[in-house]
């Protein structure tokens, strides 16, 4: 997801995206784990994903 998707959602879809794409990691390490990605690039996007909304909600609560 990119930071401009994000800024445009509010505190509960950054809540509920952020569940999601945390299980979606540890999902694709799962995977990964038991055999290599195809693309394993997708476990540092997702990861980085993760940072990124956890950023925001970050932001807002300070706010």
């Amino acid at each position: 997801m990119k930071q401009s998707e994000i800024k445009e959602l509010s505190v509960a879809e950054l809540q509920e995206k952020l569940g999601e794409t945390k299980k979606s990691y540890a999902d694709l390490k799962m995977a990964h784990a038991i055999s290599p990605l195809d693309n394993p690039i997708q476990l540092r996007n997702v990861r980085r994903s993760v940072a990124r909304i956890a950023t925001e909600l970050t932001k807002r609560e300070i706010q």
